[in-house]
């Protein structure tokens, strides 16, 4: 315990007393606008009893002062071996729970994963709590290998392979649980962090779930199997890094979730033969990261997905052997970078997007050997720039896009011009499209 000496913090009271009552007296004398005290050239017994009444007080006062200083210390003092005696006993039963995850029977480890849970409830401090986490996401990213890597006809290690992802998806379980109730709750884990590097995910829940205010880490995490949900989750004021990841052969679900007023990491990941979808998801007032992630061989789909007032960066990404889809996409008062992204031999669907009141970027883009839909996109009361973009060996098309007052710039942009994006000779030319010259007749 770091506590003063019992002297100093006598002297100091007593000073802090004398000034409080000085602060006071001033106070009164002000308020009742006193010009002067009434000299008294003798005394009487009343008054004289008065004196030594108010010395008495003052000498009472200092004791209680006193007395009041020494309580402080003694609650002190207990609280601190109260302290010292509950995290010994945390210890204890820690050291135990830890003894049970390394046993070689599957129940003995079930019991100390709930044990380690049931310890991070009960902790005495913030940091203990931690500490349990951390196990438990120590747990996860030991070495694991997924069920098709398993030998064939080796009922043994097919036993003791299910045994082990019990295990597992039973910290998943219970990690999800305490990160779904609200902050308030003594039990709730948010605010904490979670080290979830390089680990093999073969399904877990994590619907409903809420980062908020934490480090979350996924990177390098890989996700071969199963479904792994993240429905309805919010990640919010925190960083959670998927960077790196790798999202093959799994169904990963983030349909709904809510990215806002933190960072949000999936750069350098790849999505390969799997599904991964972000439909109905909301970006807001934060900033999600695929810059230079790989999408190749999925399916990827942001359909529904509402981009607002924040952040959401593609620049670097390739677009590849697969399908994304953007269809009924909103993006609004936000900032959409798709800069040096790369679109060749996949599909890419933005049809019935709507560009609203913000700014997308295709700057140096290079489309080609794939397919990218903007048909019946909406551009309005916004900026979209495929400057430099370059549209070859593909199928770029814009039939029956809108541009109500919006600013299309295809500036710089060379290759054969997209399907339906160049109006017809004669025609009316849109308000805010900019084409190369190359691409139509100026009207007379």
């Amino acid at each position: 315990m770091r506590l003063w000496p019992v002297g100093s913090v006598l002297a100091l009271t007593f000073a802090v007393a004398v000034l409080v009552s000085a602060a006071v007296f001033y106070t009164g004398w002000d308020l009742l606008d006193v010009r002067g005290l009434k000299p008294e050239p003798q005394i009487d017994s009343t008054t004289l009893f008065d004196l030594v009444k108010l010395s008495f007080g003052v000498v009472a006062g200092a004791g209680a002062l006193v007395a009041l200083v020494v309580a402080y210390r003694r609650q002190r003092v207990d609280e601190d071996g109260a302290l010292r005696e509950a995290t010994r006993l945390h210890t204890e039963r820690f050291t135990t729970a830890v003894a049970q995850l390394g046993d070689a029977s599957p129940a003995v480890r079930l019991g100390g994963v709930h044990a380690l849970a049931g310890l991070a409830d009960d902790a005495p401090t913030q940091g203990l709590r931690q500490t349990c986490i951390d196990v438990l996401c120590a747990y996860l990213r030991l070495p694991y290998i997924a069920e098709a890597d398993l030998p064939t006809d080796d009922d043994e290690a097919r036993h003791a392979y299910l045994s082990l992802r019990q295990v597992r998806h039973t910290v998943i379980r219970l990690i999800s649980d305490h990160l779904r109730l609200a902050p308030n709750d003594p039990h709730s884990w948010q605010g904490h962090d979670f080290d979830l590097t390089e680990v093999t995910f073969d399904g877990g829940d994590f619907s409903a779930v809420e980062f908020s205010g934490s480090r979350v880490n996924f990177a390098g995490a890989r996700f071969s199997a199963g479904t792994v949900t993240f429905y309805a989750a919010r990640f919010s004021g925190g960083s959670v890094n998927f960077g790196g990841a790798r999202f093959a052969g799994s169904r990963v679900i983030f349909n709904g979730a809510e990215f806002s007023g933190g960072t949000v990491n999936f750069a350098g990941a790849r999505f390969s033969d799997g599904t991964v979808s972000f439909a109905r998801s909301q970006f807001s007032g934060g900033r999600v990261e695929f810059a230079r992630t790989r999408f190749a061989g999925s399916r990827v789909t942001f359909t529904g997905a509402q981009v607002s007032g924040g952040s959401l960066d593609f620049s670097g990404a390739q677009f590849s052997d697969g399908t994304v889809t953007f269809t009924r996409t909103y993006f609004f008062d936000g900032t959409v970078d798709f800069a040096d992204a790369q679109f060749h031999g996949s599909i890419v669907n933005f049809t019935h997007t709507s560009f609203s009141g913000s700014s997308v970027a295709f700057t140096d883009v290079e489309f080609s050997g794939g397919t990218v839909e903007f048909a019946s996109a909406r551009f309005a009361d916004g900026t979209v720039s495929f400057t430099r973009s370059r549209f070859s060996d593909g199928m770029v098309t814009f039939s029956h896009a809108w541009f109500p007052g919006g600013t299309v710039d295809f500036t710089g942009a060379d290759g054969v011009a997209p399907i339906g994006l160049v109006p017809p000779s004669g025609s009316l030319f849109p308000t805010g499209l900019t084409l190369p010259s190359a691409w139509y007749s100026a009207p007379s």
